[in-house]
């Protein structure tokens, strides 16, 4: 196929001369103008700043086409096998549709996709009216890759029968009455149909462009106007409205959570189970009914600046009556995402004294850029975590457990900022661009802020910036790295290139949303990268993280690991063999001893069994028993990892037992540099 790419030296000006071509405007039934623009900006930026400089030719329109039909359909359940075969016909085409700009074959698969949705729709609510019979030995294929199109009417009817019978059975083992199950499915079944047809032009072609991205690596995509907000609230931990997470709920948009210290729990009234049906802006706007409308439409009309007042009409659970709130909105503080401390006793001192673990947990490494750049006051992981260690010198703690288990990583320059606080200057991490130049990024702030012993724990779920802390800290002999035998092993750098200021030179341009891009990839101050290998624990403390999360060699297309020379930086010495020895040592009795590392570990075998399941039972009895093992399994997990979002006592617990017992192995050398 041909190839019409642009040169990234002229990348500027060819931008400035193509967005002469006129307003944006938009029409929900075809592309967009704007839409030619994005895809325009979009894939000039590929071509010229992605690490791989792998060409838009028609590998990367074969590997786009099987995202963004996977992406919609990955259950096998809408799409047939014609439809298919049909959609890949174009299979080595998009990459020629893209250079000419044009994203008609995304809205040509939407449309089928959304008439094929409204066909099963109508096809499960008829199911749904018969009499199901739970008595046949039958399965409901969950595995992506082993469920088949159908190609006739008679498969569908059989798929959705078994999808039905699938759904009906997870209700009935809950206890909820037949009657009340079939009423909820419908529900389900109309509200997912009216949220494809709810879905705007933003939201396919972020959907498109994002397959077409992630076609270079795992992390290279497209945000939509919408998604490039949510990021900016996250990275800041802030956004204004009034303080409550919605969700959706069989259609409904139901409060899952109200946040503490927020607008609507100051209010006192709204709470969680609260289904919201019609919101009001100010003291007298009309209360418009929300009931069919999308959950992120909801979400935007209930956010709104600082001060403003806005109504919700909600009936709380078993009750029928709508209530009107009155909530003024205010600054949220997204406090879960910040970092957060406790100090917890791990036995004693040599010299008698309670030894004192404090702990950092640390979701995410964040920074309100917004507020960084104008200079003014800004919330940044870096100085949240010094304001903690100032706290635990004054506590007398005598070792730190950075907490990363959960941190997936965030921006580039906080982890470079918390990880000088625990080194006396030098190279955190190297960066290689796509042109193969090499940049060391350094800790420039003499001192430590804290130079008495340091425990990271990690799990599969740390990656980038988390991996980025944890190799500089086990490259410096700095501290040991405690938690699943790898981290997720992402080590690539995405740079977020919003499009609007890039299509026009104004002051304030208009939101089109942004390209998360790898441009970079980052090697640890000793050289190797830790891409695709993660950061190898020195000691390993089983976890469920480790079953449940895939690694980055597990992700298509992941780039390759690879090693640069190694910088020049102080070894402090701090992690020597035979002190880990002496601590793996430790730990392996102290868990061989404990019920509920024996308890996790037979959870952690169950989970791995259940994972390698392909389909599930459709027979009542064999169903139920299928369920009863993943409910003792939920139980465990209640008390040993909470889907591993927040680590059981014992579990952290035991990673304090190993801090303790690393600061009594130091002996003298309990400060770095000393």
């Amino acid at each position: 196929m041909t190839k019409r790419f642009i040169r990234a030296s002229l990348l500027g000006s060819l931008i400035l001369a193509f967005i002469v071509a006129g307003p944006l405007t938009a029409d929900v039934n075809k592309p967009r103008p704007e839409d030619r623009r994005i895809v325009f900006v979009v894939t000039t930026l590929i071509h010229a700043q992605h690490i791989s400089k792998k060409e838009l030719d028609d590998e990367i329109s074969q590997r786009a086409i099987k995202a963004f039909l996977q992406g919609y359909d990955p259950y096998k359940l809408y799409f047939s096998q014609q439809d298919i075969d049909e959609f890949m016909k174009e299979q080595t085409n998009l990459d020629d549709q893209l250079a000419d700009k044009s994203v008609e074959f995304a809205y040509s698969v939407f449309k089928r996709y959304a008439q094929r949705v409204e066909e099963r729709t109508r096809l499960a609510i008829e199911v749904l009216k018969r009499d199901l019979a739970f008595d046949k030995d039958e399965e409901f294929v969950t595995d992506t890759k082993a469920a088949q199109y159908a190609t006739t009417a008679e498969e569908f009817e059989d798929l959705w029968r078994r999808r039905v019978k699938y759904d009906f059975l997870q209700l009935k083992a809950d206890e909820v009455e037949d009657k009340v199950a079939k009423e909820r499915l419908e529900r389900r079944y109309n509200g997912f149909l009216r949220r494809v047809k709810q879905t705007n032009d933003d939201e396919l072609l972020e959907r498109y462009l994002t397959a077409v991205a992630s076609a270079y690596d795992p992390h290279t995509s497209y945000f939509s106007p919408n998604t490039l907000d949510d990021f900016h609230i996250r990275m800041a931990l802030n956004y204004q409205g009034i303080g409550a997470e919605l969700q959706d709920e069989d259609g409904a948009a139901v409060i899952r959570r109200v946040i503490p210290g927020g607008a609507a729990e100051k209010q006192g009234q709204l709470k969680a189970k609260d289904r919201i049906v019609s919101v009001g802006q100010g003291k007298d706007g009309e209360m418009v009914d929300v009931r069919k409308s999308k959950l992120e439409g909801i979400i935007d009309v209930i956010r709104g600046k600082e001060g403003t007042l806005v109504r919700i009409g909600v009936i709380s659970a078993g009750e029928k009556e709508t209530k009107i709130y009155e909530i003024t909105r205010a600054k949220i503080e997204l406090a879960d995402s910040a970092a957060k401390s406790e100090i917890i006793e791990a036995g004693q001192r040599p010299d008698g004294k309670p030894l004192r673990v404090g702990v950092i947990d640390l979701p995410s490494f964040y920074l309100d850029m917004e507020a960084a750049r104008s200079g003014g006051e800004y919330r940044s992981t870096t100085r949240d975590v010094k304001k903690i260690l100032d706290e635990f010198k004054e506590k007398n703690v005598d070792v730190v457990l950075l907490d990363l288990r959960r941190n997936g990583g965030g921006s580039l320059s906080e982890a470079i900022g918390v990880t000088g606080l625990f080194i006396d200057q030098g190279t955190v991490v190297q960066v290689k661009d796509s042109a193969g130049k090499i940049e060391k990024f350094d800790d420039r702030v003499a001192g430590m802020a804290w130079d008495k012993p340091l425990v990271v724990a990690t799990s599969r779920f740390s990656a980038s910036a988390s991996e980025i802390v944890a190799g500089a800290v086990q490259d410096y002999g700095r501290g040991i790295v405690v938690g699943d035998k790898s981290t997720h092993g992402k080590g690539t750098v995405q740079s977020l290139l919003e499009l609007g200021p890039r299509l026009f030179r104004i002051d304030d341009p208009p939101n089109l949303g942004a390209l998360k891009i790898t441009m970079q990839q980052f090697y640890r101050p000793g050289g190797a990268s830790t891409q695709e290998r993660g950061v190898v624990a020195d000691i390993v403390v089983p976890s469920l993280s480790s079953t449940l999360s895939k690694g980055e060699s597990e992700l298509d297309y992941a780039l390759d690991f690879d090693s640069v020379d190694s910088a020049e930086f102080t070894h402090y010495g701090m992690a020597g063999k035979d002190v880990l020895k002496k601590l793996n040592d430790a730990s392996q009795q102290r868990r061989a001893e404990s019920d509920d590392f024996k308890n996790l570990n037979s959870v952690i075998e169950r989970v791995a069994k259940q994972r390698k399941r392909k389909a599930i039972p459709l027979h009542e009895e064999k169903y139920r028993a299928y369920r009863k093992s993943l409910r003792s399994q939920d139980d465990s997990d209640d008390k040993t990892a909470d889907d591993d979002k927040k680590k059981p006592d014992f579990y952290l617990n035991e990673i304090a037992s190993i801090s303790g017992d690393y600061y009594r192995a130091l002996g003298d050398d309990t400060v770095a540099g000393k």
